[in-house]
């Protein structure tokens, strides 16, 4: 079954948590919103290490180098059998001048026609309930992991 690894950045703001996410790029998401926003995150080899995946994958999708005190947290199971591995990091990052790298898909799907789109389309901050609607489902879990681990009091 495939694997993933990605970074949860977030921030605090006025008591409040605010997340990183991003938008996959392409026509097939184009529209998607609700559920489509995702951590940086990409498909690792059995041989790799996760973490330096994650943050090949945070750099390929967003142009910038992240470092810092990581925060492991438990692996989430998406509804197709991915598995997904994250670490949160606290820091900012300025949403301005972010690039992705680019793909290549088959378009329309079967067509043996292909395009290049970028992996990444947007990349927005969202504050804590927002961001749990916007995120694939599956990875909300990683958000309430996060909250759970920094305010275990606030039940």
């Amino acid at each position: 079954m495939k694997t993933s690894a990605g970074i949860l950045l977030f921030k605090r703001e006025n008591e409040k948590f605010f997340y990183f996410l991003v938008h996959p790029g392409g026509p097939f998401w184009k529209s998607k919103d609700l559920g489509a926003w995702s951590v940086p995150k990409g498909e690792a080899s059995e041989e790799e290490s996760l973490m330096e995946r994650a943050l090949q994958e945070f750099y390929e999708e967003t142009g910038k180098k992240i470092s810092g005190n990581f925060i492991e947290l438990r692996p989430v199971k998406q509804k197709a059998g991915k598995t997904v591995h994250a670490w949160a990091l606290e820091s900012d990052l300025e949403t301005d001048g972010l690039y992705s790298n680019t793909i290549s898909i088959s378009w329309p799907p079967k067509s043996g026609k292909a395009i290049e789109i970028p992996e990444v389309d947007r990349w927005e901050w969202f504050e804590s309930g927002e961001a749990k609607k916007k995120i694939n489902s599956a990875q909300c879990d990683f958000i309430l992991q996060l909250e759970e681990i920094l305010n275990p009091d606030h039940r």
